[in-house]
């Protein structure tokens, strides 16, 4: 499946890969007609295979895991541990939820752009926090534009309920999300390990 955010992008490409086609210009025609491959590649979201454990809490983005960290002066409440998940133009950009609950609160918050991998930029960029209530507790997670990426898109609402692994929204482009895992819940993963969205185990009760 291919979201609609990504038919816009597709179709461009094509249009110019047309179009200079059409004025004799192949190697470029051409050029613009594996970019909208990629684009069909970026904007993909696979059938995930999501834990049948009411137990689990499974990751919300695809990518790799650049931070695991506990104190004040974090986005979580001191009580939670907060989670950081680099994602790469190559990875599936479509954000799922980690775990039964309703979005309480959505709030969007304009900054900068920098590298998501910089450490300003957990502070300083653009981002889009959702606080879900669950049964275990408060679940945090932040959407953050990076460099590459300079929006967010999140298609609920406050007062909607999630279901595990349901699709909530999307980072186009590379970027980061980061969680708040309460302290019920014991953390499966480490620091360096690759996750997929809505399907691997971030943690458990």
């Amino acid at each position: 499946m291919i979201r609609k955010e990504g038919f816009p992008y597709i179709g461009g490409a094509l249009f110019l890969a047309s179009f200079f086609y059409l004025l004799w210009l192949e190697p470029i025609a051409i050029f613009f007609v594996v970019l909208s491959l990629f684009f069909a590649y970026f904007f993909r979201d696979p059938k995930r295979n999501i834990p049948s454990d009411p137990k689990i809490l499974v990751a919300p983005a695809d990518g790799k895991i650049i931070r695991i960290r506990q104190g004040k002066d974090l986005l979580c409440p001191q009580s939670h541990t907060e989670i950081s998940i680099f994602m790469s133009p190559f990875d599936v950009h479509v954000n799922r939820a980690p775990f039964d609950g309703e979005v309480r609160e959505i709030v969007h918050t304009p900054g900068k752009f920098l590298s998501a991998f910089k450490e300003k930029a957990y502070r300083e960029n653009e981002n889009i926090k959702i606080i879900l209530n669950t049964k275990e507790g408060e679940i945090i997670i932040r959407q953050v534009a990076g460099f590459i990426a300079r929006r967010a898109v999140c298609w609920v609402k406050e007062g909607d309920s999630l279901k595990k692994g349901q699709s909530f929204g999307m980072i186009k482009f590379s970027s980061r999300v980061d969680i708040c895992v309460p302290s019920s819940f014991k953390i499966m993963v480490k620091e360096g390990d690759k996750v997929k969205a809505g399907q691997t185990a971030l943690a458990t009760l």
